[in-house]
């Protein structure tokens, strides 16, 4: 389901879920100071282009905290928000809950993306 999955994935939703990811990525690139911020918005994009055979981990230490609390004020709840909306909407259909799935998976990230890592 994999290359199907993403196929179809990016064609129905997945393109404008990328594009806003990597418009946050860019507006924190604006200052000096969010560019490391920036630069993991432009790696969480990649994955809502593609979820499809992807794991999210989660960890990290006090830091990550500090930053997922900042991230979600001004950047993460936005998209946490626009990707549930969308996720829901994919799970009206039986055929689109695996999308529904995916969506509610970047959502869950978009709470909380430092100290995540993709593999």
């Amino acid at each position: 389901m994999g290359c199907i999955g993403n196929a179809l994935w990016f064609i129905f939703g997945g393109v404008w879920m990328g594009l806003s990811w990597g418009l946050m990525g860019v507006l924190w690139c604006i200052t000096i100071v969010g560019i490391p911020v920036g630069v993991q918005c432009f790696k969480m994009a990649g994955l809502a282009f593609f979820p499809f055979g992807k794991e999210v981990d989660y960890g990290g230490g006090a830091g990550s905290l500090l930053l997922n609390i900042v991230w979600i004020i001004f950047s993460g709840l936005a998209l946490a928000l626009e990707a549930a909306l969308i996720g829901v909407l994919f799970c009206i259909t039986i055929v689109g809950i695996p999308f529904g799935k995916q969506c509610f998976k970047i959502a869950k990230l978009a709470l909380m993306p430092f100290g995540a890592t993709v593999r």
